[in-house]
């Protein structure tokens, strides 16, 4: 098979294609390609036989954009098997066939029936075979082949990032690089100059240019100002063809700004301003503004004012606007036409942002005088002073002087003054004002421990023109004197322990004056001298403006009184001093060993013993506890009863003894002894000496009488044989033992059962006659003797 392409630019294989195509010959060159044979080289033998492919493949090429009337001729396929008899048909398949590439299935010719577009699609695959036309069976393996796009120039360059915004500082150097430009060529960079681009500058010349192989636009001119030109425009083209005649070109637009650097000074418009201030301007407001121009902008615009000299440098001060960029000029002092009427100032203005690069252009900085016209005005009167302190005592009779404040009129016309006080309408009025004389003198009593100070606005006038008005504040300050006794510093709990001991302190009280310090404290605690001496409490001053409370005696006992007052004494170090008196109440309360209040309300026996709740019911547990166990015992007993003699063997002497140590003849309750002093009563009963007998126990008065005259002898050898008789008794041995005290001394029974009943009749006041080694036990006997009365 051969293949015969139209293409003029195929090298080799289309060769006699190019003599066609280029010079319109009529014939087609083909290149034949037989069937693949093993040549029989003279004197050898043939030794392998291999069929090879019988047609070659190759590129075909197919110019895009084609405009004719008629399809494009792209090449030509041919087989060997064909013998021009149109036995042979030619298929074509793969990308396009049918629709954009057709072939003459009889010649082979192929041609583009659609326009391409390289840059759309720059290459189709395609597929060629050739069959018998009557059986239609292969003749040759399908076989690939390529049609490539060939391109023209038909892209212009385009700029993809246009259109540009850039800047570049003013005053820069010639050749400092703007901004590089790149153009994009869709063509085929790979054949011919169709996207070959260089670049050129239409319009921004001859202040920029721009590199034709790079793009890179750099400035033309040396020291562009920006104060003279600030923006500029320009264009930039790319032309293809590497810029030849023919070429397509795209331009686009760069917007250059140039950007500003500190190179021009600031200057003020005039080298001499005059301004007018009235003398009646307030200090520390602005009274003028002055501006240095600067044709930078931004930062290197800023700049600062000063007063550099002349003889309104006190008078005046300057700041800088940082807006506006002005100089603000303010009084620093009172201005006074009578005194100065004019000022000069010479002011600055400097940049505060320097480069250096363009010191040579310098200084970066102005001045300019300024004459200041102070202007007369009438002015209010002026006061002496900014203000006045005055001081007046308490107490002080109504039209007590206080003070006296002075203004004068500033004016050459020295006018007449007028004083009066401003009060609220809903103020006091305790003060008033002379409106002549400036007087100020008292309208009511005042006291320091309601108001201590008082503040009063006293406003001073013109009689020439009441409107103009001055005004002052007068601060009067009232002092003390010593109108105040002193007192308790609050209302105290005292409470005194029943356990306490003598000399022991229960309290520490203070106490509090409502007059100054110099009229209070120190202060002096003491007992009135008029009271007797309280035996119970004193008074103790510890020299610190406190006092303590202790305790004259030892132990108290709410049972008998549980309250106590105190009457005390405090005078003040006021001259002269004053003196109070209080009274306090002591109460007094059980409490714990370390000396914790328990409780100050009446209670128990066993509570005042001191024992606490917990005790309390750890004592019933313990009762109930033993009351069960006598109850179970008691219940066993009666259960299982024995016999006194377990046996008639076991008789044994025994020895009872009852070990009850009585309470004397006095005591009638613990033991009956009228059987031991009267046997003629004994002999009427009759009980078992083993149980306890119920006896109905006689008065003692009325047995007094018949027990002095017993013979207890005589009564005991009784009672012996009585016991020996007696069937009623146990059967073994048994020792009675009685016992006789006697008859009562003249001192009294020494029992100490009924005593807390005893009345005594003896008179202790004796004690207090014995002298000071007995005072503190007369003291004591006086106490119970007291209480008792009590």
């Amino acid at each position: 098979m051969k293949i015969t392409s139209t293409s003029c630019i195929c090298p080799v294989l289309v060769c006699l294609c190019f003599v066609q195509r280029c010079y319109g010959t009529a014939r087609h060159s083909s290149i034949k390609v037989t069937r693949n044979e093993t040549k029989h080289i003279e004197g050898e033998t043939e030794v392998h036989h291999r069929p090879k492919r019988g047609w070659v493949w190759n590129q075909f090429f197919v110019l895009e954009e084609h405009m004719g009337p008629d399809p494009q001729y792209v090449g030509k396929l041919h087989s060997n098997s064909d013998k021009g008899d149109g036995s042979v048909k030619y298929i074509l398949t793969g990308e396009g066939a049918g629709t954009i590439f057709i072939i003459d299935d009889t010649t082979g010719d192929i041609h583009s029936t659609k326009s391409l577009d390289r840059e759309q699609k720059t290459h189709y695959v395609l597929h060629a075979q050739a069959i018998d036309r009557r059986t239609n069976k292969p003749l040759e393996p399908e076989s690939e082949f390529i049609i490539k796009v060939q391109d023209i120039n038909d892209n212009a360059p385009k700029f993809t990032d246009g259109p540009y915004i850039v800047t570049v500082p003013e005053m820069s150097d010639m050749g400092t690089s703007v901004l590089q430009v790149t153009a994009t060529d869709a063509d085929d960079p790979t054949y011919g100059n169709s996207a070959r681009v260089v670049y050129s500058i239409l319009q921004g010349q001859p202040y920029f240019s721009v590199d034709p192989k790079t793009g890179v636009i750099r400035t033309a001119l040396h020291n562009m100002d920006r104060e003279a030109r600030e923006h500029y425009s320009v264009v930039i083209q790319a032309k293809d063809m590497a810029g030849q005649v023919g070429g397509l070109s795209g331009s686009t637009t760069v917007n250059i700004t140039l950007t500003d650097v500190n190179d021009n000074p600031p200057r003020f418009p005039q080298k001499h301003y005059q301004l007018y201030v009235p003398e009646s301007a307030q200090v520390g407001s602005a009274v003028g503004k002055i501006k240095a121009n600067d044709a930078d902008t931004g930062s290197n615009a800023d700049m600062t004012y000063s007063i550099i000299n002349g003889d309104g440098v006190g008078i005046f001060s300057i700041s800088t606007d940082k807006e506006t960029r002005e100089g603000i000029l303010s009084l620093k002092k009172p201005l006074n036409y009578e005194k100065k009427k004019s000022y000069t100032l010479n002011i600055e203005g400097a940049n505060t942002h320097l480069d250096f690069r363009f010191s040579h252009l310098g200084p970066f900085k102005d001045a300019t005088m300024l004459k200041i016209i102070v202007g007369d005005v009438d002015e209010p009167p002026l006061f002496s002073m900014p203000s006045y302190i005055m001081e007046v005592y308490e107490n002080a009779r109504i039209g007590t002087v206080v003070g006296t404040v002075l203004a004068q009129d500033p004016d050459s016309a020295n006018s007449l003054v007028r004083y009066f006080i401003e009060y609220n309408a809903e103020d006091d009025r305790f003060f008033n004002i002379d409106a002549n004389t400036g007087i100020i003198k008292t309208t009511k009593v005042l006291d320091r421990e309601e108001t201590p100070w008082y503040n009063i606005t006293v406003a001073a006038s013109e009689n020439d023109n009441p409107g103009l008005l001055s005004h002052v504040t007068v601060g009067i300050r009232v002092l003390d004197v010593n109108d105040n006794p002193p007192e308790l510093a609050r209302e105290y709990d005292i409470v005194v322990c029943e356990n306490s001991k003598p000399g022991q302190v229960i309290h520490t009280i203070s106490a509090t004056d409502k007059d100054d310090f110099a009229n209070g404290p120190r202060f002096n605690f003491f007992l009135d001298e008029r009271l007797s001496i309280n035996p119970n409490f004193t008074l103790k001053d510890n020299e610190d403006n406190t006092a303590s409370i202790l305790t004259r005696r030892r132990r108290f006992s709410r049972t008998i009184q549980d309250v106590y007052y105190l009457p005390i004494m405090i005078s003040d170090g006021g001259i002269p001093s004053l003196s109070s008196s209080s009274t306090l109440t002591i109460r007094v309360c059980a409490c714990e060993r370390d000396g914790r209040v328990r409780t100050c309300h009446a209670e128990a026996f066993l509570s005042s013993a001191g024992l606490s709740t917990g005790a309390l019911i750890a004592i019933l547990l313990c009762v109930v506890i033993l009351l069960a166990i006598v109850v179970l015992f008691i219940t066993l007993r009666r259960s299982k009863k024995e016999p006194l003699i377990i046996s008639e063997e076991d008789v044994r002497e025994n020895v009872v003894t009852y070990d009850d140590e009585g309470g004397g003849e006095e005591d009638t309750e613990a033991f009956d002894i009228t059987a031991l002093r009267n046997p003629s009563a004994a002999e009427e009963l009759k009980y078992r000496r083993d149980i306890r007998p119920e006896v109905n126990f006689t008065p003692r008065h009325q047995t007094l009488s018949t027990l002095e005259s017993i013979d207890v002898q005589e009564f005991i050898k009784q009672r012996l044989a009585e016991a020996d008789l007696d069937p009623s008794v146990p059967p073994y041995d048994s020792l009675q033992t009685y016992a006789y005290e006697g008859q009562r001394s003249e001192a009294g029974s020494i029992s100490s059962l009924d005593s807390a009943t005893t009345q005594s009749d003896q008179d202790y006041h004796y004690l207090g006659d014995w002298g000071p080694e007995f005072k503190k036990l007369a003291e004591l006997y006086g106490e119970i003797e007291s209480e008792r009365t009590t």
